[in-house]
């Protein structure tokens, strides 16, 4: 009995590395239609120039933001990305230098590309902002099935979408997005001051996304007190800035989510129930115009440029190779995979 139970152990390397690293923590982080030319070069002294695009701002952000290089010029813009980060960890995605991170869905839009990052493949019927709630489990649905990790997954998004997107009443886990209300979670203190601060916001972005920092703060919250053992966050305002031509408040809250990342990775790296066990995946669904420079503001299939994307990874089992410069082409679908093993899982998506 002994010799086929050290037998089937052997022969079974996922179910045996899921038992080892039982203890393993995943974080994976999104920031809406973030430009890989901005995260490799920094600011783009090109569209700053173009008046409607500033919105009367452009002194401040060449003060801000320009330096003479483009080392310098995106350390200024994301300074934890380009001194913690790639000192640790690594960065995928600067196409000058070979590294090519894409698309393979062929939409390069938002519910497809998120689609594609959390179940790890492509189904070409996810077409639409507006599709049903996902047939395609994600990866952190399928956490929340193993028993190392029932109860311990949770999500925040500032898109609506994401109940959808992850399919909440299937999966079983908080999606907390947009204005959602979670009377569950509003009984802790903070919790309930955030979600009435939320309320009586102000809504640029309408009822259907919050502003970030309503989901950084309370994903931070969740975080620190609940002690998730898989996390998923996802910032909007980089894409609804863009839209919006506002090159200005893009540049802004792309600096803002690097230093929240950064405080995400602080937090981790120095708690002793997070330290040396969590990896951290940060990424984007879709890239942005820029062969036309006008057409920054926009993405899908019909703008060029727009599969093209970036990733970044550090922590747990996390090679500290920097800034990718090799030849490569990596698939946002092989993200989550890549995630994955890193904490010892086997992850594959099925339709339901």
């Amino acid at each position: 009995m002994k010799r086929l139970v050290l037998f089937f152990l052997l022969c079974s390397p996922c179910i045996f590395a899921q038992q080892a690293n039982s203890d393993a923590r995943v974080i994976v982080i999104t920031t809406d239609g973030y430009r890989w030319q901005e995260l490799f070069n920094g600011i783009d002294t090109s569209i700053v120039k173009m008046k409607r695009f500033h919105h009367g701002d452009s002194a401040r952000l060449i003060q801000q933001y320009y330096a003479p290089t483009l080392a310098e010029r995106r350390t200024k813009l994301m300074p934890f990305f380009w001194s913690k980060l790639a000192a640790s960890g690594q960065i995928h995605g600067n196409r000058a230098a070979g590294s090519q991170v894409d698309n393979a869905n062929p939409y390069w839009f938002s519910y497809p590309g998120y689609s594609e990052i959390l179940t790890g493949q492509v189904d070409t019927l996810v077409n639409s902002n507006d599709y049903k709630p996902n047939p395609n489990t994600n990866f952190f649905e399928y956490l929340n099935s193993l028993p190392a990790y029932k109860g311990k997954v949770a999500a925040f998004g500032a898109w609506d979408a994401f109940d959808r997107i992850l399919n909440e009443k299937r999966a079983g886990f908080p999606v907390v997005n947009a204005f959602d209300s979670y009377p569950e979670l509003e009984k802790d203190p903070e919790m309930t001051m955030l979600a009435k601060m939320l309320k009586e916001s102000f809504k640029p972005f309408g009822m259907a996304e919050s502003l970030d920092a309503f989901t950084h703060f309370k994903a931070m919250h969740y975080l620190k007190k609940n002690k998730p053992k898989a996390l998923y966050i996802s910032y909007g305002e980089t894409d609804e800035f863009a839209h919006e031509g506002a090159y200005n408040h893009y540049l802004d809250a792309a600096h803002q989510f690097d230093a929240w990342v950064g405080e995400i990775w602080d937090f981790v790296n120095s708690d002793p129930d997070y330290k040396g066990k969590t990896t951290l995946l940060i990424t984007t669904d879709h890239g942005r115009g820029d062969a036309i420079k006008t057409q920054w503001t926009s993405h899908g299939d019909s703008v060029k440029d727009c599969y093209q994307i970036w990733y970044a990874m550090i922590g747990a089992n996390v090679s500290a190779l920097g800034e990718v410069k090799s030849k490569e082409q990596v698939y946002q679908k092989d993200l989550i995979h890549k995630a994955a093993k890193a904490i010892g899982v086997s992850f594959k998506s099925e339709v339901k």
